[in-house]
C-alpha cells in the first residue's frame, strides 16, 4: 500500500473488498455482515496480501460506532418497547444476566481476569439488530405478536449495552486500582463520578436538547437546502456524540443514542434516517471491516474446545435461558421457540464491547478472538436455527390479511409522497386496489387511512401473490428508484404476463432503462412537471 495515502488505502481496500465479500455473502444467502467481517479478515495483518492500516481503521470504526449508536436511537421506540414490556424487560435483563454468567464461567476455566470475563459474558448476552430483524422479516414476524416481543426483547438489551458502555469505563478503573490505599470510597469514587456526569449529560439532552434540536432542523427545513438538512443531521449526530464525551466525559455511544433518541421524536425523524442512511451504512461497513481486521484465525486451531464452548453458550445456553423466561411467563411455546431462535446469535454491540475492552486493557486478545469467531459461527448458522424453528410452528396469532381483492384490481407500490397522493385519488374514485409498502411505519399509516395493505417488498413472489397479482390488471410503481422499479416489474410480469405496469422514474437514464426492460409506461417528475407548466402558460 502507497505509504503515502493510508487513509484513502484503507477507505479503498476495505470498502471494495467489503463489497466483493458482502456480494458473494448475499449470493449464498448469508448476512451480509459475514461478508464484512471476512473481508476485513483478508486485508488485517494476520492473513497475507494487503493490510489496511489497522490504526486509521479504529478512528474510522469509532465514526462507524457514532453513527450505528445514533441509527439505534432513531429507530427506539417506547411505544413498541411498553407494549411487551411484561415479558421483554425481566426477559431480557434476566437473559443477559444468565449468559453473562456462562461467558464468565467460561473466563475463569480460561484463566482470565474479572473485568475480562465481565466483558466476555456481556458480548456474548446481546443479539445483533440487523441479524434478528432479517430473520423475522424473512418469516413474516415483526408484526406478529412474538415478533414484537423480540424486537422489544432486543431494545432492552441495547439499552443495557449502553449502560454497560458507559459504566465499564469506570469499573475498569476500579477494578485497576484494587490495591490502591482509600479504602472502599475512593475505589468507588469514579463510579459515583461517572454515573453523575452521565445524569448530567442526560438531564442537558432532556432539558435543553429536546428544544434545541428540534428547532434546528425545522429551521433547516425552512431554507428549502436538502443538502444543508443533511449535513445538520450528521452535525447532530457527530456534534452531540463528541460534545457528550469532551464535557461529560461519557462515551461517544451515548452520546450519539441520545442525539437520535431525541431526533427520532420529531416529525423529522423518517427524512433523517433517509438522508443519512448512505453514509451510516458506508462507515458501518467499515466498522465491521475494522472489527474483521482484529481477529486471528488460529484461533480456529489453537483453541477449538474454547471456540466450541463460546459458541454452545451463544447458540445453546443463551437459548435455553430464554426458552425458559419466556413459558415461565405463560407464553405458548411457538412464542418460546421463536424468541430462542432468534437470539441465537450476537453481532453488532458484541464488537463494541471487544473493542472496548481491548482498549482497556480488560479484555485478552485471545477473548476477543473468541467473541469474533463465535459471532461469525452464530451469524452462519442464525437462519438454518430459525427457519428449523419456525417451519411448522403456526404464529399464535394470524395477521389480519387483506380482503380477497376483486378481479382485475390495482396493485400500488410504495407510500412515499407520491404513493400517498396515488392511494388517496385511487380512492376518492372507488378504484379497488392493494397497497404494498416494506416499511413498518409507512404500512401502518396506509392501514390508519384505510387502505388494504400488503406488507412486505414487492420483490418477493410471496409479497406480490398475497397481493394477488395473478388476478390484477394494473401494477403502479411508485417508488422512487426507477431501477428498483424495473426490478419489481420484471418479478411482476413473470407472475402475470398480462399485467399493464406504469412505472416512476427520476432521471433520463433511469427512463432508458425502463424502457428497455418493455416497461410499457414511464412517469418522469420533471417532463410532466415542464409539460403541466407548459400547458398552463398556454405554449403546450
Amino acid at each position: 500500500m502507497p505509504h503515502h495515502t493510508p487513509l484513502i488505502g484503507t477507505i479503498v481496500a476495505g470498502l471494495v473488498v467489503a463489497f466483493i465479500m458482502g456480494a458473494i455473502a448475499h449470493r449464498l444467502r448469508l448476512s451480509p455482515l459475514v461478508g464484512y467481517l471476512v473481508a476485513g479478515i483478508i486485508v488485517g495483518p494476520f492473513t497475507p496480501g494487503i493490510v489496511a492500516n489497522s490504526g486509521l481503521a479504529n478512528e474510522l470504526a469509532e465514526i462507524g460506532v457514532i453513527l450505528l449508536m445514533f441509527g439505534v436511537g432513531l429507530h427506539f421506540s417506547l411505544r413498541d418497547l411498553l407494549s411487551v414490556r411484561n415479558i421483554a424487560v425481566p426477559g431480557a435483563i434476566g437473559q443477559i444476566a444468565v449468559a453473562t454468567l456462562m461467558g464468565m464461567g467460561l473466563a475463569h476455566f480460561m484463566g482470565w481476569p474479572l473485568m475480562g470475563g465481565l466483558v466476555f459474558g456481556l458480548a456474548l448476552s446481546v443479539a445483533s439488530t440487523v441479524v434478528l430483524l432479517r430473520a423475522l422479516q424473512g418469516a413474516d414476524l415483526v408484526e406478529t405478536r412474538r415478533g414484537r416481543i423480540a424486537v422489544g426483547w432486543l431494545i432492552v438489551e441495547d439499552l443495557m449495552m449502553v449502560l454497560a458502555l458507559v459504566l465499564l469505563p469506570a469499573l475498569a478503573g476500579v477494578m485497576n486500582n484494587t490495591d490502591a490505599s482509600g479504602g472502599a470510597g475512593a475505589l468507588l469514587a469514579p463510579l459515583f463520578g461517572t454515573l453523575l456526569k452521565v445524569a448530567g449529560f442526560v438531564a442537558l439532552m432532556l432539558v435543553v436538547g429536546r428544544r434545541v434540536i428540534p428547532w434546528a432542523l425545522h429551521w433547516v427545513v425552512q431554507s428549502g437546502s436538502r443538502e444543508l438538512f443533511r449535513l445538520a443531521v450528521l452535525a447532530i449526530a457527530l456534534g452531540v456524540a463528541f460534545g457528550a464525551a469532551v464535557a461529560f466525559d461519557v462515551s461517544f455511544a451515548l452520546g450519539a443514542f441520545f442525539a437520535g433518541m431525541i431526533l427520532g421524536e420529531t416529525p423529522l425523524s423518517r427524512r433523517a434516517t433517509e438522508e443519512t442512511l448512505p453514509l451510516r451504512d458506508a462507515f458501518a461497513v467499515l466498522f465491521f471491516v475494522s472489527v474483521g481486521m482484529l481477529f486471528n484465525p488460529s484461533v480456529l486451531v489453537e483453541q477449538p474446545l474454547p471456540l466450541l464452548a463460546t459458541v454452545a453458550i451463544i447458540i445453546v445456553g443463551k437459548s435455553i435461558a430464554a426458552f425458559a423466561i419466556v413459558r415461565a411467563f405463560g407464553h405458548p411455546g411457538d412464542t418460546a421457540l421463536t424468541i430462542a431462535a432468534s437470539l441465537a446469535q450476537i453481532g453488532e454491540f458484541s464488537f463494541i464491547l471487544a473493542s472496548l475492552g481491548t482498549g482497556l486493557g480488560v479484555l485478552p486478545a485471545e477473548a476477543r478472538d473468541l467473541i469474533l469467531a463465535g459471532a461469525i459461527v452464530s451469524i452462519l448458522l442464525n437462519p438454518l436455527i430459525f427457519s428449523a424453528v419456525v417451519r411448522g410452528h403456526k404464529p399464535e396469532e394470524e395477521e389480519k390479511a387483506p380482503e380477497k381483492p376483486l378481479m382485475g384490481h390495482v396493485i400500488l407500490v410504495g407510500y412515499g409522497r407520491v404513493g400517498k397522493l396515488i392511494a388517496t385519488r385511487l380512492a376518492e374514485r372507488n378504484v379497488h386496489f392493494v397497497l404494498m409498502e416494506g416499511d413498518a411505519d409507512r404500512a401502518e399509516e396506509a392501514e390508519e387511512a384505510g387502505f388494504s395493505v400488503v406488507r412486505g417488498s414487492a420483490l418477493e413472489d410471496r409479497h406480490l401473490l398475497a397481493a394477488g397479482i395473478n388476478e390484477a390488471r394494473r401494477l403502479l410503481i411508485a417508488v422512487p428508484e426507477g431501477f428498483e422499479g424495473g426490478a419489481i416489474h420484471d418479478h411482476a410480469r413473470r407472475l402475470n404476463p398480462d399485467l399493464q405496469v406504469i412505472a416512476r422514474a427520476h432521471s433520463d437514464a433511469e427512463v432508458a432503462h425502463l424502457e428497455g426492460l418493455g416497461v410499457p409506461h414511464v412517469v418522469m417528475g420533471e417532463r410532466e412537471l415542464a409539460a403541466r407548466m407548459l400547458a398552463l402558460c398556454g405554449a403546450a
